[in-house]
């Protein structure tokens, strides 16, 4: 009988791969220069992130001992 330890293996290797390559983010320059200014200057919050900040620290951080 033959052993089924290098197929899964190498499905295990393939699995690998694929997930490190989906793990990339390749940008074209415009974007790249895109998100270089989001960072830099960050819009204002808007009331929807303000109440989401708020709900936060009433269920998570006020809970955290």
């Amino acid at each position: 009988m033959m052993s089924k330890r290098p197929t899964h293996t190498a499905g295990l290797k393939a699995t690998q791969h694929a997930l490190q390559e989906a793990a990339i983010i390749l940008l074209s320059a415009e974007d790249q220069l895109a998100l270089v200014k989001a960072i830099g200057n960050p819009p204002e919050p808007n009331e929807a992130l303000r109440r989401a900040a708020d709900a936060h620290k009433r269920l998570v951080v006020k809970s955290r001992p």
